[in-house]
């Protein structure tokens, strides 16, 4: 062993020192790749790509005559190596801006997003003439602005009363009751089956969340000369609407015979009761 000034070389020696291991992409990491340039929101499977590799949403890759990034054709070339990625990552819902905080995988994505609570709410009027969107709490303000023509009824107790029920084609009818705090809208639709057949469908929807609308139970009821017929409920939230209950009949369904037995000259008066469950007194 070599010696200088009574030192030894070993002990000159640099320890050699551990190297860190470079942490992985993270979600977000992986997330940010499959951003669509033309919306920017993510491309998912199944992935398409250009010649160059290039990569565009199924939303926007129908309005498009060419790659948005090269210019060239869009091709279509599956891209199975980014599908296989998207399966190991999560994305957040499309509403993350308005407050969900939801992630998820790509196959859970779209359902989810069909009924995130903070998608903004439409219209609840019946029909597709009014095409406005907004939040919860900006859908009240809309229907006095907009619809103004729609009557508002103090009470847990009222009287919907629906006039000319013999008028030709579909009709609705649309009242609000006010009550515990919230609003409801009561609905009476009539639509045209076949052979002139009328049927009505008579549903109330709560001005409110989904959660909010299991605190309540709605109760319509026809009344006539020694006849009732009722029908009971939970309502449904606006965010849910109404046109999933009428195609399923899950709602108080009668046809233009029965109508005309509790009818009075033309018109139709249906009692309708709101009350809160028994958990949330």
């Amino acid at each position: 062993m070599n010696r200088q000034n009574g030192v030894s070389q070993s002990s000159l020696k640099t320890p050699r020192l551990g190297v860190a291991p470079t942490p992985g992409p993270t979600n977000a990491d992986l997330t940010s790749i499959f951003e669509c340039p033309v919306c920017f929101d993510f491309v998912l499977p199944p992935i398409l790509q250009c010649s160059s590799g290039h990569l565009v949403c199924s939303n926007c890759r129908p309005k498009l005559t060419c790659c948005p990034t090269c210019r060239g054709p869009l091709g279509s070339i599956r891209n199975l190596a980014m599908e296989k990625v998207a399966s190991t990552v999560t994305f957040p819902c499309k509403y993350v801006t308005s407050g969900c905080e939801v992630s998820l995988p790509h196959t859970e994505k779209t359902e989810h997003e069909e009924s995130c609570e903070f998608r903004p709410y439409s219209c609840p009027c019946p029909g597709a003439s009014c095409k406005w969107q907004g939040s919860l709490e900006a859908v009240m303000p809309h229907l006095m602005h907009t619809h103004k023509s729609i009557t508002t009824l103090q009470g847990e107790d009222i009287v919907f009363l629906a006039t000319d029920i013999n008028l030709p084609g579909a009709v609705d009818w649309v009242m609000m009751q006010s009550c515990f705090g919230h609003h409801f809208m009561l609905v009476l639709e009539k639509q045209e089956k076949f052979e002139g057949h009328q049927q009505f469908y008579a549903i109330v929807q709560l001005i409110g969340t989904r959660k909010q609308a299991e605190s309540f139970i709605y109760r319509l009821e026809l009344n006539g000369s020694r006849r009732r017929l009722a029908w009971e409920a939970t309502p449904r939230s606006i965010h849910e609407g109404i046109a999933s209950a009428i195609l399923n009949s899950d709602c108080l369904v009668f046809d233009a015979n029965i109508a005309h037995l509790f009818a009075d000259n033309g018109n139709l008066g249906i009692n309708v009761t709101i009350s809160m469950t028994m958990d949330t007194r």
